[in-house]
């Protein structure tokens, strides 16, 4: 075993084969992909290492030591939408729902069709990965004695409206159902990165920096020869000692579609594609209310959804159970009427939409070197985005709700069975509703043509020697489902490749 290196007030130089920037879904599965190959690995995270039993057991904890910037991050727009990403040893991994999608087959032919990638070798090769990573990390249907009542419901309001839903698969083992997703899986039975891929990687002899956001790849002439940072305190921010890591072979970043992009413009990287195809799955929450007390935090966080929708009108609908702080910020009022409406929590279930958005956006670096996302819909995804909120509606009622609270600027707060039809006109301006950005795309797109692409099939920079993009900002469209099944086999694709 090698070491795990936290904050350090003197410096720290180290040497490896590969550095892998970033711990999350990709950084991690391409770090320990390395590692097995026989290679030295040094694995380097901006977050600091929290292990199951000292995660927060709040939202407000999980803002504070889980998120970045205590989740302020927000695009620049029309309407100034939350971005969701994590900053700790896992990445969003540990904040996530451990949601494990396949990679749709027709993703592989639009990116062999639109970018002169994927197509049915890159297809053959990620279903194998992602084979070997469902072993590897327990994937499992949520257990029905895990799913809780709000999920139930979403069961049987998809019986009713035939939307062809599906019990989710999970990288957990043994879900407890005990709706910490969010917060962090104190239980231990989530498999985030930080609890499998970076221990497994350590153990075989890798390094493991954390609370070390890199500055800047290092180059010599047109090769990464490794990274240049400083520590930070994670309670204080002060900034601690330099660190300097070299790489023999080569540089891997994967520091997520925000700072890939990022990092890699800071670096001094020349593409004209660097920071271009920004995408993701805006999406916001309907609450349906019932009769008899729902509970949603008793059970799994998130436990049914349906792809029936994801190509027209181009939506995922899933269910999402969120603690009674986030309620508060999303429900219209204050003082006693807010009082009197939280009262209600034990019988309101979430459910949520995600919009498969074609709108592009862009991602550059900014004062401070945080990254700026540019980012709104236009008139057709804002659409959809409001279809999918009748769509949610409608199964609420399906599913035996009295009403449903739809949380838009300028409509009614409630809305009854008979009101629904109110959501087919509601405004298309994106500052009416709560929203948030999840399942990032873009930014370091991969394509075959470098004056549309940052990166080719296989993840490595145009133009430059040693330099690999292993997250979902290589991604260069919206998959409509949940991305980390793709950004894992991906990564592990591109290791493997590149060990070759």
């Amino acid at each position: 075993m090698r070491s795990h290196i936290a904050f350090r007030t003197e410096p720290v130089e180290l040497e490896a084969d590969y550095v892998v920037v970033g711990s999350g879904a990709g950084g991690a599965t391409a770090a320990v992909t390395l590692a097995r190959a026989g290679a030295s690995v040094a694995l380097v995270e901006a977050g600091a290492w929290r292990d199951p039993a000292h995660y927060p057991a709040s939202a407000y904890g999980a803002m504070r030591d889980l998120l970045e910037d205590w989740g302020s991050q927000v695009t620049r727009g029309r309407a100034l939408w939350p971005i969701v990403q994590a900053r700790t040893m896992g990445g969003t991994t540990v904040v996530n729902s451990a949601i494990a999608v396949r990679t749709p087959g027709d993703i592989f032919r639009q990116w062999e069709r639109e970018r002169g990638v994927g197509g049915d070798a890159m297809a053959d090769a990620i279903g194998r990965h992602q084979d070997a990573i469902e072993r590897e990390l327990s994937v499992e249907e949520v257990p029905r004695g895990s799913l809780g009542r709000s999920n139930l419901l979403a069961l049987a309001g998809d019986a009713a409206a035939d939307y062809q839903g599906h019990v989710m698969k999970r990288y957990v083992a043994s879900c407890a159902g005990t709706g910490q997703c969010l917060q962090g899986c104190r239980k231990g039975r989530k498999q985030s990165t930080n609890v499998t891929y970076v221990p497994e990687l350590l153990r075989l002899g890798g390094d493991v920096l954390s609370c070390a956001p890199v500055h800047r790849v290092a180059f010599e002439s047109r090769r990464a020869r490794g990274v240049v940072g400083r520590f930070v305190h994670p309670e204080t921010r002060a900034k601690g000692g330099r660190f300097e890591v070299r790489a023999r072979r080569a540089v891997v970043v994967a520091a997520s579609v925000t700072h890939s992009p990022a990092l890699l413009e800071r670096s001094g990287l020349k593409s004209p594609a660097l920071g271009s195809l920004f995408r993701a799955h805006p999406g916001t929450g309907v609450f349906g209310c019932y009769d008899e007390p729902v509970d949603m935090n008793v059970g799994v966080t998130q436990g049914w959804a349906t792809t029936k929708f994801r190509e027209s009108p181009g939506l995922k609908l899933e269910t999402l159970a969120i603690p009674p702080e986030l309620v508060a910020s999303r429900i219209a009022g204050g003082g006693t009427a807010l009082m009197e409406r939280l009262a209600r929590y034990r019988h309101v279930a979430m459910w949520c939409h995600a919009v498969r958005a074609e709108s592009c956006g862009t991602v550059h670096n900014g004062l401070g070197d945080r990254p700026v996302v540019r980012y709104q819909l236009d008139d057709a995804d804002m659409r959809r985005f409001r279809d999918g909120m009748r769509l949610v509606a409608e199964l609420h009622f399906a599913a035996g709700a009295r009403s449903v609270i739809p949380g838009i600027h300028g409509m009614p707060f409630e809305l009854g069975p008979d009101q629904v039809h109110l959501l087919r006109e509601a405004p298309l301006d994106p500052r009416r509703y709560v929203a948030i950005l999840s399942h990032l795309f873009g930014g370091c797109p991969m394509g075959k043509d470098p004056r549309e692409s940052v990166c080719d099939g296989d993840g490595r920079v145009h133009g430059v020697e040693g330099l690999v993009v292993a997250d979902a900002s290589v991604i260069p469209t919206n998959l409509g489902v949940n991305p980390q099944h793709t950004i894992m086999a991906l990564a592990r694709h591109f290791a493997t490749r590149l060990v070759q």
